[in-house]
């Protein structure tokens, strides 16, 4: 079941859910309004899953950062977020969705017991204008069923936009021998 916004606001004070800074004028009747903080897109046109890919990290200027379509970007949230009680999914709001932009293109279900800023994948149709602090994304908490096992992967407590890490899933944490290995 997804929480309603009364009760995210009765979850975060009573220390369930972690969201840093907490406005409950960003409360709407069952998410919480997220803004856009550090970006950050890959130096390589080619990007290799075996491979720590180089990257590079911006300051969105107040006249905006234009996005552009062709590129996977990469942005925190400026809030920090995480439960060990109930699972953070994030998506774009509605009216940023509007405008063309995906903003979380895939991977949207936050880890029971992931806690620290989020990593938005932001893609573009055509160019769109993004500004610092803008009201981008939308994060909703829902209930679980089961033995509860919290997460403690390689992006627990992200303080940035966190490049992708899928590198460490191959022996040697590096692709040294990714294609040696039997799956």
């Amino acid at each position: 079941m997804i929480l309603t916004g009364p009760e995210i606001q009765a979850r975060v004070a009573s220390g369930e859910i972690t969201l840093r800074p907490f406005d409950p004028a960003l409360l709407s009747p069952n998410s919480y309004d997220l803004h856009l903080d550090d970006i950050g897109w890959y130096r390589e046109k080619v990007l290799d899953c075996a491979r720590d890919n180089p990257f590079e990290r911006h300051t969105i200027p107040p006249e905006g950062l234009v996005l552009s379509p062709g590129r996977i970007y990469l942005a925190a949230t400026a809030e920090t977020i995480g439960s060990d009680h109930v699972v953070p999914i994030v998506r774009a709001r509605s009216s940023i969705a509007r405008l063309g932009l995906f903003v979380h293109v895939t991977a949207d279900l936050i880890d029971l017991g992931s806690h620290g800023r989020l990593t938005l994948q932001l893609h573009a149709v055509q160019p769109v204008r993004v500004y610092p602090g803008l009201r981008i994304a939308q994060i909703t908490f829902w209930t679980t069923v089961g033995a509860v096992r919290l997460y403690d992967g390689k992006y627990q407590g992200s303080e940035r936009a966190m490049p992708s890490q899928s590198h460490r899933d191959f022996p040697n944490g590096d692709g040294g021998g990714v294609h040696d290995r039997q799956w």
